[in-house]
Order: C-alpha cells, then structure tokens, then sequence
C-alpha cells in the first residue's frame, strides 16, 4: 500500500496539478465574485510534488468536482490518488478515483 504522505512520480503530481488548475479556471470563468477559485488556482500553481501536496490538491474539491476532476485524469494517475486515499483510511465506496 502507498503511504499518504509519499509523494507520486513527477508525471502524476503534474498531471493532477494542470488538471485541477484547469477545473479550477472553469469555475472562476463561472463566478469568482470573491476570489475564492483564484485562490485555490495561486496555491495549486506554487505547488511542489513533496510530502502530501498529492492529496492536498484532491482535498480541495468536493465530491463532485472530485468526479469531474477524476474524468480528465489517466488510470495511473487515479490509482495513485486510490492508494493514497485507502492508506489515508477511506472507506472504499466513498473514493471516486
């Protein structure tokens, strides 16, 4: 099992960083009124793929963008996010990766 805190191989942490950038970018073109996707857009951008950054990017969504978030993402990638979510203590049936 792959720990929670170990990060991916730089082709994975890339992928899930320009894809959650680009959801992101979505909702502000939709209603960025207080800033709230710009921000999340600033601090994905700046990330580094160490310790937990993985999943700090896939815990700034919530259960549906979580799923429109796992449709842009290669099957080596959503395995990533799996291992690290059943390591993390989640139940099986709640994880869409």
């Amino acid at each position: 099992m792959t720990n929670h805190y170990e990060p991916p191989v730089d082709e994975q942490f890339n992928e899930l960083k320009e894809k959650a950038i680009e959801l992101w970018k979505e909702v502000d073109s939709c209603n960025d009124m207080y800033g709230y996707a710009t921000g999340k857009i600033n601090c994905i951008k700046d990330l580094e793929n160490t310790s937990d950054n993985f999943m700090y990017i896939v815990t700034m969504f919530d259960i549906n963008n979580r799923r429109k978030l796992a449709k842009r993402l290669t099957e080596e990638t959503k395995k990533s996010i799996r291992e690290r979510m059943l390591d993390g203590g989640n139940p099986p049936q709640s994880i869409v990766f």
